[in-house]
C-alpha cells in the first residue's frame, strides 16, 4: 500500500507563489524508483497533468500552461517531491494531487497512485 500526502495550498493573491508537498510512504514503496506527478483538477473540468519528475529526478515535463512557473523537485532521501508554484494567475486555482508510478505518463487514468489532493486558489 502507498500513501501519497500533499500540503501546502492556500489561498494566495494573482502574482503569488506557493510550494506544495507529496510525502509518500508504504512499507513496500521504493520511492526513487517511481515517476512522480502532479495533477490539478478545477471544479466542473476534468483533471489535467500539471508536470513530472522520472524516478531519477534529471528529467521533469510541464504542461505548456504552468511552465516557465512551475518547478517540480524531489528529494529520494525524504520520500517527498515539491511543486514550485511562481506567477500565479487565477487560472491555476484547483485541487492539485500528487500520483506515483512505475512509469511516466500525461494520462492522469495511467498512474497507480494518487493523493488526496491540496486546494490552490488564486484571487486576482
Amino acid at each position: 500500500q502507498v500513501q501519497l500526502v500533499e500540503s501546502g495550498g492556500g489561498l494566495v493573491q494573482a502574482g503569488g507563489s506557493l510550494r506544495l508537498s507529496c510525502a509518500a510512504s508504504g512499507r513496500t514503496f521504493s520511492f526513487s524508483t517511481y515517476a512522480m506527478g502532479w495533477f490539478r483538477q478545477a471544479s466542473g473540468k476534468e483533471r489535467e497533468f500539471v508536470g513530472a519528475s522520472r524516478w531519477s529526478g534529471d528529467s521533469t515535463y510541464y504542461a505548456d500552461s504552468v511552465k516557465g512557473r512551475f518547478t517540480i523537485s524531489r528529494d529520494n532521501a525524504k520520500n517527498t517531491m515539491y511543486l514550485q508554484m511562481n506567477s500565479l494567475k487565477p487560472e491555476d486555482t484547483a485541487v492539485y494531487y500528487c500520483a506515483a508510478d512505475r512509469l511516466l505518463n500525461l494520462a492522469p487514468r495511467a498512474w497507480d497512485y494518487w493523493g488526496q489532493g491540496t486546494q490552490v486558489t488564486v484571487s486576482s
